[in-house]
């Protein structure tokens, strides 16, 4: 069994496999390198058998998004590589740097709680900000709106040191996500319901009901470009988005937690959020919103006997962020991570 394996998901992205695949092999620390191909119809996985023969190809029989693409190469890998002790899991738009690896590994290694962690994530095009997909960590606040040390909403942070530490987090990013993989296929892997976005976060927070940590290593940084799959403004990422935030919510909130008036609280500010989009002319992300609310409703069954199964198996308390972050930063003006949670 090798320690880690360096997988990453591959759909018709040719081109940031010329582009990074170099600086992961470089930087690979001996770890082998695999690339799971969900079906691309580009022509990624000739590329790769031409270009990059030391690379592992996994290719998958079609394109199941992040959530079922990771579960199936992953399970993969433990089924006829022998498997590994610890994934990482970089996106094909990640630029990795010289010693990402090590000071994560050594973390995770030191405490075998944890379970789950990422590097600092900077943008590609803008070196010393933070980058949208997980910054220096992720949170999650009372009614289960996402953000992160050195990003939320769309405030982001110069990188001048101030997360260079090691700590505990709700989430870590799906961008470049460590796991110890053991937990997560006790866990289930991730959701395949989801297909992509927040199922990270998710799988966080199933981690964290069993007892496990979820952590962020300041000793490690990585680049992303964003948006390689689907970029931030296509209404099919705003879809998933504020559909995979109610599946979610549904699934984890605790028993005793008022989930109901909750999820209502939600859905409103759902809809207050798409008048930001009538604004700019932007209907399609209008009815992305309103689609991912009708999925919702529709899958209301299956997160139900989802959320009772969740409520049997829990072991600890998840603590969120108590305040909501919506108000913090809209109308109380608190922009950075440090303001809002005062450290």
């Amino acid at each position: 069994m090798d320690i880690l394996a360096i997988v990453i998901l591959n759909y018709n992205g040719q081109p940031f496999l010329a582009k990074f695949l170099p600086t992961v092999l470089a930087n690979a620390d001996g770890h082998p390198v695999y690339v799971a191909d969900s079906a691309s119809s580009d022509s990624s996985v000739s590329f790769l058998r031409t270009h990059f023969p030391e690379v592992r190809v996994i290719e998958l029989p079609r394109n199941e998004g992040y959530a079922g693409g990771y579960n199936k190469a992953l399970d993969y890998i433990r089924t006829h590589y022998g498997g590994a002790t610890y994934y990482v899991l970089p996106n094909s738009d990640i630029e990795v740097t010289p010693g990402w690896i090590a000071p994560v590994l050594s973390l995770m290694t030191s405490n075998k709680q944890i379970v789950a962690c990422q590097p600092k994530i900077r943008s590609y095009s803008e070196r010393d900000l933070f980058e949208h997909a997980g910054a220096a960590g992720g949170y999650v606040d009372w009614l289960g709106y996402i953000f992160c040390r050195g990003r939320v909403f769309a405030t982001f942070e110069t990188d001048h040191g101030q997360y260079n530490d090691n700590r505990q987090v709700f989430w870590a990013t799906g961008a470049c996500l460590f796991l110890r993989a053991d937990v997560f296929h006790q866990a289930g892997g991730f959701d395949t319901s989801f297909f992509a976005h927040m199922e990270e976060i998710d799988l966080c927070w199933r981690f964290q009901r069993l007892g496990y940590e979820v952590w962020t290593c300041g000793q490690s940084t990585v680049y992303h470009v964003g948006g390689g799959t689907l970029h931030k403004s296509n209404p099919h990422k705003t879809y998933l988005n504020y559909r995979n935030s109610l599946f979610m919510l549904y699934k984890n909130w605790p028993a005793n937690g008022w989930l109901w008036p909750k999820i209502l609280l939600r859905l409103i500010l759902d809809g207050a959020s798409s008048a930001l989009f009538m604004q700019v002319g932007e209907w399609s992300d209008v009815w992305a919103i309103v689609r991912a609310h009708f999925a919702f409703y529709e899958q209301l069954p299956t997160l139900h006997r989802q959320r009772k199964y969740l409520q049997k198996q829990q072991i600890t308390n998840v603590q969120l962020y108590p305040k909501s972050i919506v108000w913090q930063y809209f109308m109380k003006g608190k922009k950075t991570f440090g303001e809002i949670a005062g450290k």
